[in-house]
């Protein structure tokens, strides 16, 4: 299938990021006592990268309350809520895969489904689809063989959490190639700087995210009136015309 092999090429990152660090997962689960089927579960269902491992200290330690569980998790992911924004319109009209493409908006698999430009001969919907499945196909195997090796795996993981710094500098540095205005990057750039100086590296994101979302609609008119047509856009009335052929 065309779709599934292009999707593949584009996620190859992705899966070197995610095998390492899945892996790490699956080895923390199984030191706290929980073996691969519960790796298999929690990276089936849940799905939420950083807050997985928090997730580890939580099991271990037990937990202290629901509110307090609902809130940590919403502190570590407060991120996601700005992450949907930009996807509103693709994912309504992608019919009965829109509520997962929502569950599998994960940060690796946001940055691709924006930089990510897909030839007009292939269905778009289908090739994102494939991009979030293979994401997260990618982050459950990897802690699945991490919870299932785990006692018999001879090396030490310390440092290995910087692969996903890496993949995040790759796609930063294509993304500020292709872009047209380099603006959103910039304002990223300067308020995730000004409020980690203020706040730390523990509470700067949620901020940072806010300021820069207000700061894009701010600019919003002269963003739009500079951008060419989205090619997301393009890449949906592709996918329509082909499913009617069908």
């Amino acid at each position: 299938m065309a779709e599934f092999r292009f999707a593949l090429r584009q996620t190859a990152p992705v899966l070197c990021g995610y095998l390492f660090l899945g892996l790490a997962f699956g080895l923390l689960l199984q030191q706290a006592g929980y073996g691969w089927p519960w790796a298999l579960l929690i990276s089936g269902i849940v799905y939420a990268g950083s807050m997985q491992f928090v997730l580890v200290g939580l099991l271990g330690g037990g937990f202290a309350s629901l509110a307090s569980v609902a809130l940590t998790t919403l502190s570590v992911n407060s991120r996601h809520l700005f992450y949907g924004l930009s996807f509103l319109d693709t994912f309504r009209q992608m019919g009965r895969a829109k509520p997962y493409m929502i569950f599998s908006l994960s940060d690796e698999t946001y940055s691709l489904q924006c930089s990510v430009q897909i030839p007009e001969q292939l269905n778009a919907n289908r090739t994102r689809l494939w991009i979030s499945a293979l994401d997260q196909g990618y982050w459950v195997a990897g802690s699945v063989a991490g919870a299932a090796l785990g006692s018999v795996l001879p090396f030490d993981l310390t440092g290995i959490d910087f692969a996903m710094t890496a993949l995040f500098v790759v796609i930063f540095v294509d993304q500020w190639r292709a872009a047209k205005s380099h603006l959103p990057a910039v304002a990223g750039l300067v308020f995730g700087l000004v409020w980690l100086l203020v706040l730390g590296p523990d509470r700067f994101l949620l901020p940072a995210l806010v300021c820069t979302v207000l700061a894009l609609a701010a600019c919003r008119g002269w963003l739009d009136a500079a951008a060419p047509p989205a090619p997301q856009a393009a890449d949906a009335d592709t996918a329509g015309r082909k499913e009617v052929r069908r």
